[in-house]
Formats: structure tokens, C-alpha cells, sequence
């Protein structure tokens, strides 16, 4: 046997004989990952510890973050989904140094099974630090409905991203309507969240953090209505999370009266070309301003 018929012999998996079906091995990443042994107690130890002793201080390093709202969910309890507009991986920590504590204990994330579970190692890592779990981003999926409302029904709270990945050009994106659909098949009401500033310290595409300003606003909780269509609860979802950037940048009365007027600016953006759109967003940071007289309206992510 030659050397390299030797090494095909050891290195190449087993063969099946002829007409014996071939059993296939269980799929023990991506959305199939089992996240359970992440809530024991031991592990929310370590998350905790990972929670206070890293991400609080690296997001009071960078982000400075502003809470406003946390005391509209005083006296809510568990579990909820909080639904929030996605511009950085850093927003997943801004929110876990934020969330009020008492909501926080219980939460896991939602995150893409491609990105956060593509191996074990990354996966248990995903797991544990922040007690992700796995859904498909690109489409609605039953596995996906299935892993978060299994979340849900053991009384632990959900953040998700209903935009279903980062901002490509710094814009929010449709929301998709996986956290209306599970709020419907749970009873669980939705907490909207505007997250501002995260854009500015991790950008997409860059790997290391910068300075600057960060803020939550966080809304009432909110519920499907009788009857109520699962995209129009989507949709509702979506522009709560826009009054409440419009809360951030232009005040609470302000904002309310902008809303009654059906004047509230979208996080969307204009419907123009690529290079408008990212210049209507201003500035990058360490560029000059462009001067100008008129008042902006959407928030600077």
C-alpha cells in the first residue's frame, strides 16, 4: 500500500456497504445547539461575574451610557422580549449592563445561529458569557419560533433584534416579525428599546472599540391586540422604537406630539440613494462637520 493510499485509509471516514443506509450524525451546532446546561446555576454564576466584571466596565469606558425609562418597568415582571434596533455587536453589551437587574437575572439573548454557534467552542462560549441562543436570521424558521418560545414558556426573558442583523449604512432596517410572533404564541408582552450611539463605538467591519457617547431609552411594554395581525404588531413595534429616538433627540412632550401628528422621524431613513442616506446620518467620527442651518431630525447613530 502506498504512503498516500495509506493516508486516505486513516484519514477518510468510514464507508457504508451497499444498500445499508447510511446513518446520519446528529446536528449539534448552529440552530440546533443545546443551550440548556447555560442556565444551570454554575453557569449564571460565571455570566453574572462576566456581566459586573468586564462588561459594565468596558461599556463605562467607551459608551458613557445614558439609561432613560428603566423606571417604566419597575413593576414588570417576567418574562417579557425586549425588542431593540441593532447598529453593533456592542449593543448586546450595553443592554446586558443596562437592563434593569431584576429583569436581567433571567435573560438570554437571541442570536444568529451562523455567526454565534458555527463550532462548539464558539458556541459554548456564546452560551455561557452571554446565554445566547441560536435562531436563523434569514428566515422564520420553526426551530428558531421553537428555541425561543421554549425560552420564554421556562419564564426567562428574550432580547432580540427584530432587524435581524447590524445596519449595513448606519440606518435601521425593517423589522422582521419573529419577536411579534413569539409575543403572540407566549402571551409574553414586547419592551421596545432605542439604543443611540453604539454605530460610533463599534462600527461594523471594525474589531476594536472606540470612545463615545452611548444611550437606552427604554418603552412600556406592549401587547398584541385581539385579533391582530402578527406584521401589523411588527410594524407597531417598530414605530414605538422610533418615538422613542425621537424621545432621545427632541424630549419627551416633544416627541408624544410629534407622534399624535403622525410626525415622528423613522430610524429607516430617507428613501434616496446610498451616498445621501449615509450623508444624511453627518459625520463620521474625526470629520469635519458640514455646516448647515437646518435643524436635524433623525437621531445620529
Amino acid at each position: 500500500m502506498s504512503v498516500l493510499r495509506w493516508v486516505r485509509f486513516v484519514t477518510d471516514p468510514p464507508t457504508a456497504p451497499r444498500g445499508v443506509e447510511k446513518r446520519e450524525k446528529p446536528h449539534t451546532t448552529g440552530v440546533y445547539y443545546d443551550v440548556e446546561w447555560a442556565h444551570s446555576p454554575a453557569a449564571k454564576v460565571v455570566r453574572r461575574a462576566s456581566v459586573w466584571g468586564f462588561m459594565k466596565p468596558a461599556i463605562s469606558i467607551y459608551g458613557s451610557p445614558k439609561v432613560v425609562g428603566a423606571d417604566r418597568l419597575d413593576d414588570v415582571e417576567g418574562p417579557v422580549l425586549f425588542a431593540a434596533n441593532h447598529h453593533s455587536h456592542a449593543d448586546t453589551t450595553l443592554l446586558l449592563a443596562t437592563i434593569p437587574a431584576h429583569l436581567r437575572r433571567n435573560l438570554v439573548i437571541a442570536a444568529g445561529a451562523d455567526y454565534f454557534f458555527p463550532n462548539r467552542l464558539v458556541a459554548a462560549a456564546s452560551a455561557l458569557f452571554i446565554g445566547a441562543i441560536p435562531i436563523e436570521r434569514q428566515r422564520l424558521s420553526k426551530l428558531s419560533i421553537a428555541n425561543t418560545v421554549k425560552m420564554i414558556d421556562k419564564g426567562r426573558n428574550l432580547l432580540i433584534f427584530p432587524e435581524g442583523g447590524r445596519s449595513p449604512d448606519g440606518w435601521g432596517r425593517p423589522h422582521r416579525p419573529g419577536a411579534a410572533f413569539v409575543s403572540q404564541r407566549t402571551g409574553a408582552p414586547v419592551v421596545p428599546v432605542y439604543i443611540d450611539g453604539t454605530g460610533r463605538v463599534l462600527p461594523k467591519g471594525q474589531n476594536w472599540p472606540r470612545r463615545a457617547s452611548t444611550a437606552v431609552v427604554f418603552g412600556r411594554p406592549m401587547k398584541i391586540a385581539d385579533g391582530e395581525d402578527v406584521r401589523h404588531f411588527a410594524t407597531r413595534i417598530q414605530a414605538q422604537i422610533d418615538i422613542l429616538a425621537d424621545e432621545f433627540s427632541q424630549g419627551w412632550w416633544e416627541a408624544r406630539r410629534n407622534a399624535a401628528r403622525k410626525n415622528t422621524s423613522e430610524l429607516s431613513g430617507p428613501e434616496v440613494g446610498a451616498w445621501r442616506r449615509r450623508w444624511a446620518l453627518g459625520p463620521k467620527p474625526g470629520e469635519r462637520r458640514r455646516p448647515t442651518t437646518e435643524k436635524q431630525r433623525w437621531p445620529n447613530l
